[in-house]
């Protein structure tokens, strides 16, 4: 039975059973930032089970594509050498929302394994937890599993309910007790049953892990039953594949064989069971389908995972000899394998590979230098009995040749050597601390404070009139006052100035009162909620206590806000526009401008970059008002607010509802979109691999841009005569003219060359047989210079000529030999000749040789030399 058909087989039977199929959710789980990857089944449920989301139908049944590497859930060092680690896996699995609870979820999975797989029965083994006396007697009394075959598990991690078949989401919340179901391969694989000292070895493999949410546990460990007891199951779609397959590796079950097969003829191997190709057959999996969920090869979180993985599987592609690109290459054959079950595969395939294809690109430029150097390091530890690699060198490896920390320990491994980590972190820590400080200085930051939070009172007024002093700070150190002239950091306890946070740059303003002026240039924060007010005094003394009045630059203010809320529509029309895989990836928002990078693997055409700017502007004439609401953070998430990852967000979080745009934001935005006024998109261009960058302008801003275009437009077309609305006509038609003029300039060049020709063939010197022309042609460019030797060459028979022409403080050199005396002077010796004594070089075949010079005075006498050049070499 095929992978496929295992699948199909699933999810088919429980949805005979009142199951409704729900497709896999994206491996980017889009209800928790904090967590890396989707991997399971229940990720997509989390906030069913919790109870703070209701779904339409109370069972489901997923096939869910995972992935575990990186973080807490990281195989990545086991994948290719073991028979069933991977970094993507399907997980089948079924559902329960205070519907079915143990007696159905036992009695499902036994009749689908023994009865729809067909797996003998005595070869299932189960475990139950061992308080679990309900789940026992089902298995035993009802299903007719034989008591030596259901074994109770307790608490075997050193805690109470700390155990392999007891489940819990957190340290608090549902939990419940498991029964997991495990098939025997037979008496001749090592190994003993779960809860065994042996149980390690293969005879025992676990296929199903049926979870029951029993229970509600609080801080104080405390055990109340679930109002709504649910059911999450999880099988492996791979390892029962591999049971069902009769084989004992999940390398070995149809699905990988052939992505293995298609590694084999990339990497030209012929042996199918070498390692490498398992590591590759595994990684294109895991790599193509987080580039289908848009992620992009980068240099933190998930794209980082991505980029480790993906360079994995080139090292060992390169280990196989392969010394150019070949992943992406098995994209193909990845959508044939499961572009059917998965259509965004399918549908996201030319952008899968041309994700895969850069990436190969870049990391096939470093990759041989770094390996030559950690192969030499190798051999000289092995040399000289070491067991421990430098940690500064894989350092190096990594900031120098994109070496991955964990693809050095992997070819470290291989040769039973260990990567001193210590020594890698100290370094990496050292470069960080050199970044930060040669970076932009902050005279916010690191500075020392412990009074109370700074109220913000920015988003309804731009003028505080009685703030009160806390803290001043000079030269990075607390001070009592300040005085005229000197530039301060100044905590308020209540201000209207937004700090920089979240892409938007800090406000500018005015802190003053009846005897005092201190201009804000820039506003940071000292602490998470404390803005620190960098600037200079310009009257009077500031003491700590003072009373002042907080004001900011409104209309600078108001240009950043508008920025910002165009910001947001920019992204949403992004995504419409390019796909769902565009996420943003920095950002920075001004009173000039908003610059916004976003991962995207190719330029945007110009009908594209029209397009986002149709659709931003659309919603600007709407007019809609923007709404601010303050919600739970999983209400908020639930509710279609966009989250990005990475970002550190509170039990409550602030939505910006802005027409057709929802994003979590703590920043500062319009009324209603038509404050924006107009948006245009100014500059497009890529700043890493995969990700490009868009800036654009609002307001005045774009009107003024929009009235300087206009104005150039309207001056290129008095230049051409003509009107603006006929200046692509106009342009053509002078392109047409300059291309007829260029084709009648080189026919009359031509026409002059052969005239001069003629003319110069006169003045070539007879030596040994050879005629000699050196000579300068005014005005000829390098064509005319080279068809006029071609016909001096004809005309003379036997000859060697070299012809110069200068434009402006450079050098033209053009040197032709004929057949026969090309025997002893070489075109390209000759030219060389001649172009160092005008201070250049040059080269070509020994019949025609060109070069050039930058030294104009000196070729007359360089001319001169030709005829005892020649003479001397006959």
């Amino acid at each position: 039975m095929k992978a496929a058909e295992i699948r199909e087989k699933f999810l088919k039977f429980f949805e005979s059973k009142g199951h409704t199929i729900v497709r896999s959710s994206s491996l980017v789980p889009g209800n928790d930032p904090t967590l890396l990857f989707t991997n399971s089944g229940m990720v997509q449920f989390k906030d069913v089970f919790l109870g703070t989301e209701s779904r339409p139908y109370s069972r489901a049944t997923t096939a869910q594509r995972s992935v575990r590497a990186g973080g807490k859930h990281n195989d990545l060092e086991n994948v290719g050498y073991t028979a069933r680690h991977h970094t993507f896996f399907e997980m089948l699995g079924n559902f329960s929302f205070g519907d079915y609870f143990k007696r159905d979820a036992i009695h499902y999975c036994w009749e689908l394994l023994t009865k729809v797989y067909g797996l003998p029965a005595d070869k299932l083994t189960v475990t139950v937890y061992k308080e679990d006396d309900e789940a026992f007697d089902i298995w035993a009394k009802e299903v007719g599993v034989p008591a030596e075959r259901i074994i109770r598990i307790g608490d075997n991690k050193g805690a109470r309910y700390a155990s392999d078949n007891f489940w819990q989401m957190a340290d608090t919340g549902p939990c419940g007790p498991c029964s997991e179901v495990f098939y025997d391969h037979g008496p001749e694989v090592w190994g003993g049953p779960p809860g065994s000292p042996e149980e390690d070895g293969d005879r025992f493999i676990e296929i199903w892990n049926l979870v029951f949410m029993q229970f509600n546990r609080d801080a104080q460990g405390n055990m109340t039953p679930l109002p709504k007891q649910c059911v999450d199951t999880g099988m492996g779609l791979e390892r029962l594949a591999a049971v069902l397959q009769h084989v004992h590796s999940n390398y070995e079950i149809d699905l990988f064989q052939n992505l293995i097969k298609a590694a084999g003829r990339e990497t030209g191997t012929a042996d199918l069971t070498n390692n490498s190709l398992k590591v590759i057959a595994d990684h294109i999996r895991a790599c193509s389908f987080l580039i289908v969920d848009g992620v992009i090869p980068g240099n933190e979180g998930r794209g980082y995972v991505l980029r480790r993985i993906v360079r994995r599987a080139i090292r060992h592609g390169y280990k196989l000899g392969r010394k150019n690109g070949f992943f992406h290459k098995l994209v193909d054959d990845l959508v044939t394998e499961m572009g059917a079950a998965y259509p965004e595969l399918k549908e996201a395939q030319q952008r899968v590979t041309d994700v895969l294809r850069q990436e190969e690109e870049r990391f096939f430029e470093t990759i041989e230098h770094g390996m030559s150097i950690l192969d030499a390091a190798l051999a000289d530890l092995d040399a000289r009995g070491g067991k421990t690699l430098d940690g500064e060198l894989a350092f190096k490896l990594h900031d120098t040749y994109g070496f991955p920390l964990d693809l050095t320990a992997d070819v470290c491994r291989e040769r039973n050597v260990t990567v001193d980590e210590p020594a890698f972190d100290d370094a990496m820590a050292r470069q960080r601390e050199q970044a930060r400080a040669a970076g932009k200085f902050k005279m916010a930051q690191g500075l020392e404070y412990a009074g109370a939070k700074t109220t913000f009172h920015g988003y309804e007024e731009i003028v505080f009139d009685d703030a009160k002093i806390v803290a001043l700070y000079v030269d990075g150190a607390s001070v009592n006052e300040v005085k005229t002239g000197q530039d301060a950091v100044v905590v308020l306890d209540h201000t209207p100035f937004y700090a920089e946070s979240g892409g938007q740059v800090g406000d500018q303003g005015v802190i003053s009162n009846a005897s005092v002026r201190f201009a804000v240039a820039d506003t940071l924060k000292v602490q998470a909620d404390v803005s620190g007010h960098h600037g200079t005094l310009e009257q009077g003394t500031l003491k700590v206590g003072d009373t002042v009045k907080a004001e900011i630059d409104a209309i600078r203010r108001a240009r950043t806000a508008r920025n910002h809320s165009a910001t947001h529509l920019m992204h949403k029309a992004l995504r419409e526009v390019l796909g769902q895989h565009v996420q943003q990836k920095g950002s920075l928002v001004d009173a000039d401008k908003t610059r916004f990078d976003f991962a995207h693997n190719a330029p945007m055409t110009d009908e594209q970059i029209r397009r986002v700017e149709e659709i931003v502007n659309a919603q600007v004439l709407a007019n809609a008002p923007g709404i601010v609401r303050v919600l739970p953070y999983d209400e908020a998430v639930k509710g279609g607010a966009m989250a990005l990852f990475g970002e550190k967000y509170g039990d409550e979080v602030r939505v910006l509802d802005l027409g057709f745009s929802r994003e979590l934001c703590g920043g500062t935005h319009v009324n209603r979109s038509g404050d924006i006024g107009l948006f245009k998109i100014v500059v497009e261009g890529g700043v890493a691999a995969g990700i490009r960058r868009v800036e654009a302008i609002t307001g005045d801003n774009a009107v003024r841009f929009v009235q300087e275009l206009d104005a150039r437009v309207n001056a290129a077309a008095a230049a051409l005569k003509a009107q603006p609305s006929e200046l692509t006509q106009r342009i053509a038609q002078v392109q047409d003219q300059v291309k007829s003029l260029e084709k009648e300039l080189g026919a009359l060049k031509s026409k002059l060359a052969s005239s001069q020709g003629d003319e110069l063939a006169g003045q070539a010197i007879e030596v040994n047989g050879v005629h000699v022309l050196a000579a300068t042609l005014e005005g000829a460019d390098s064509k005319t210079l080279r068809e006029t030797v071609d016909k001096l060459k004809d005309k003379l028979k036997s000859a060697a000529i070299v012809l110069a022409a200068v434009d402006g403080g450079k050098v033209s050199l053009i040197a032709g030999v004929t057949a026969e005396a090309s025997k002893k002077v070489k075109a390209g010796e000759l030219v060389n000749f001649v172009a160092q004594q005008v201070g250049g070089k040059g080269g070509g075949r020994p019949d025609m040789a060109q070069a050039g010079g930058t030294e104009p005075a000196n070729l007359p006498a360089a001319l001169a030399g030709v005829k005892g050049w020649v003479e001397a070499k006959l």
